[in-house]
């Protein structure tokens, strides 16, 4: 019997906060909606179990801890610009904000506002918990990159972590 590819937030309620934090960040970009907004829907209607709706397939993520997913969406709001001052400081030369996928823009931007915050997870932890979701949204070299960017990212806001 093969084995089912398991969801990476099933039973991992601070993975699917994660998870559901890029999505929205990704929502809001992609709508041009305030991330109060796609907060407010996500909480309403993304998050948690719904008879009928499997999950990531149908933009659902079952299992989240809200509480992180706010914080992380809050932080990445408020603290926007310094973020993508952040992130662009860590990209190779010739490589903008704008040149990003937008997925990837979300999974940096939610990483480093996870990475600010030092009463936070440890940066390794942060980092690895990214380079799943990476792995989930892409299959080529966009983790790779994903990862030397918040590698970086990590090493400037936390170098005691490492």
């Amino acid at each position: 019997m093969k084995a089912q590819p398991r969801d990476p937030a099933k039973g991992r309620k601070r993975t699917g906060a994660r998870v559901a934090a890029v999505q929205a960040l990704f929502n809001a970009e992609a709508s041009g909606e305030t991330v109060e907004t796609v907060l407010d829907q996500f909480l309403r209607h993304r998050l948690g179990t719904v008879p009928g709706q499997e999950g990531f397939e149908d933009g659902r993520v079952e299992e989240a801890d809200a509480s992180l997913f706010v914080r992380i969406l809050r932080s990445a709001a408020t603290e926007s610009d310094a973020l993508d001052t952040l992130i662009a400081k860590h990209l190779a030369a010739g490589w903008g904000m704008p040149r990003l996928d937008p997925v990837i823009r979300g999974i940096l931007r939610a990483a480093g506002a996870e990475l600010r915050d030092r009463e936070g997870p440890p940066a390794r932890v942060v980092i690895k918990e990214y380079m799943d979701i990476a792995h989930g949204f892409f299959g080529g070299e966009e983790p790779r990159f994903c990862n030397g960017v918040l590698d970086a990212m990590a090493r400037s806001l936390r170098p005691g972590d490492f």
